[in-house]
């Protein structure tokens, strides 16, 4: 994506709008739109960057001190979400972001129910029975306490869901007694179960009213990154292009980025030679095409997309009447050829690991996990500033007081415009230069036709999880 040519692109592409359009003159239209676009004042930029920002703080009992969320809009309907919730019968807590493709549908139903079957995976066999026995009582156990959570499904899909999950819980009680517990094995468990269930959802409800919003979910897609954060054990699992980074900072104050994610995209070389692997020679030229699978989808692992997953017979009898022929991909000869299993990494949290960024690839487009760490790092620094100053304990030394007014003094020089380090990612994604915010290329960024914004800027959705580095440090080797 280039967005430092965004003027000039910018008048080619309206031009060409204007002229489907049938404008009298189309360089007449492209000029008036393009010089209209600088026209929000620096309080309406960040009325716009603010409005979906969301702070959740915990108690220092936990790892976590507290995350910014933010999200912004290229498409209508946006096509990003996330999640964050608590477990409640066991410690952890979840954090995720989800990009949906094809519509939002599939991305929307997946960050509701994604957590609920990764918290089952990681309980017992006994707490999994006593919640069974409980579901349909007063007292029922509840899995999971969702944070900013404000979608609702409606009654007949919610209990068509429901049955999916009970079943799920039901088959983990069967198998809970002769396997041990393997973190990375049970969270691939709920990825690959979840995706499963979405697709017997849509195959067995075919003539039910509910059969068009399960075929929408099944046909449409969703990458994901998903954080599982339990004192100093960080784990994230992944597929697609979503990333997830960890900001660390060394002994001398620099800042260094971890990867906790791997891309699943055609960048990514061993990817695309696992898929390779799974067909046949004579395909070898069609499965990877245009640097998207099958020439058609760019992630080459997601939940749902069961247009790359079905038989073609399937395919012929359920997706066809539909979506007509064009809904089968070409050169559909030996599915299926997309994967929900996830990748996992691990991480033991220390006091340099100070946050974690996770974020859809709309961000990702506009600048380097690097640059993305060192923006949250400088906020970091810079954002004590905008309260005042505080003793964190009585009886501090002299010292100690002069260190933080040291800090505080440095900080003044990088204070931010925004409390919130999403929306300070935000802000530096769209209008960042190495000069600092340009108001009038961010007014522009903000400010694009609906018809041709996708162009230049994707969905962003980012999470920033900052850790509490006096628990970690507490925290036995």
């Amino acid at each position: 994506m280039v967005l430092q040519n965004v003027g000039s692109n910018l008048i080619k592409t309206v031009s060409n709008v204007c002229i489907r359009h049938n404008e009298w003159s189309s360089n007449k239209c492209a000029h008036r739109l393009y010089m209209a676009l600088p026209r929000l004042t620096p309080q309406e930029v960040t009325a716009i960057l603010q409005a979906n920002e969301y702070t959740k703080e915990f108690d220092g009992e936990n790892s976590i001190k507290y995350y910014d969320s933010n999200q912004l809009a290229s498409n209508n309907p946006m096509e990003d979400t996330r999640s964050e919730a608590q477990c409640l019968l066991t410690k952890g807590i979840l954090l995720g972001v989800f990009d949906g493709h094809g519509g939002r549908t599939c991305a929307q139903i997946i960050s509701k129910r994604l957590f609920h079957y990764i918290s089952a995976c990681l309980l017992p066999t006994k707490l999994l029975k006593q919640y069974l026995n409980t579901v349909n009582s007063s007292n029922k156990l509840e899995l999971l306490q969702m944070f900013n959570d404000k979608v609702e499904f409606v009654s007949e899909i919610r209990d068509l869901y429901q049955a999916s999950f009970l079943a799920f819980v039901k088959d983990l009680i069967e198998v809970g007694c002769t396997k041990e517990f393997q973190m990375e094995t049970a969270l691939e468990n709920a990825f690959l179960r979840l995706d499963n269930d979405l697709s017997n959802e849509a195959l067995l409800n075919l003539g039910k009213s509910s059969a068009a919003i399960t075929l929408d979910v099944a046909t449409s897609g969703a990458v994901a990154a998903v954080a599982h954060i339990d004192g100093p054990h960080l784990h994230v699992t992944g597929v697609g292009d979503c990333q997830a980074v960890l900001g660390i900072l060394s002994e001398n104050n620099d800042w260094s980025a971890k990867l906790m994610t791997v891309e699943h995209n055609t960048d990514n070389r061993a990817e695309v030679e696992r898929i390779l692997s799974e067909h046949p020679l004579n395909e070898k030229s069609t499965v990877i095409k245009l640097e998207r699978l099958l020439g058609q989808l760019a992630p080459l692992r997601s939940l749902g997309d069961f247009r790359y997953k079905w038989s073609k017979q399937i395919l012929e009898k359920v997706v066809v009447p539909h979506f007509g022929e064009t809904a089968i991909p070409p050169n559909y000869y030996t599915p299926p050829y997309l994967t929900a299993k996830p990748e996992v990494r691990y991480h033991r949290l220390t006091p340099r690991d100070k946050f974690l960024i996770i974020a859809s690839d709309g961000l990702w487009d506009l600048m380097s996990p690097l640059q993305a760490v060192r923006l949250v790092g400088e906020h970091m620094s810079g954002k004590v500033t905008l309260n005042p100053l505080k003793l964190p304990r009585k009886n501090m030394k002299l010292s100690e007081i002069h260190k933080m007014l040291l800090q505080r003094k440095e900080g003044l020089k990088k204070k931010p415009l925004d409390s919130n380090a999403a929306t300070h990612l935000l802000r530096n994604a769209l209008g960042g230069t190495e000069y600092g915010i340009d108001h009038v290329k961010l007014s522009q960024l903000l400010t694009l036709p609906g018809e041709v914004v996708r162009i230049f800027r994707d969905d962003i959705t980012i999470t920033v999880v900052y850790m509490n580095s006096e628990f970690l440090r507490h925290c036995p080797p």
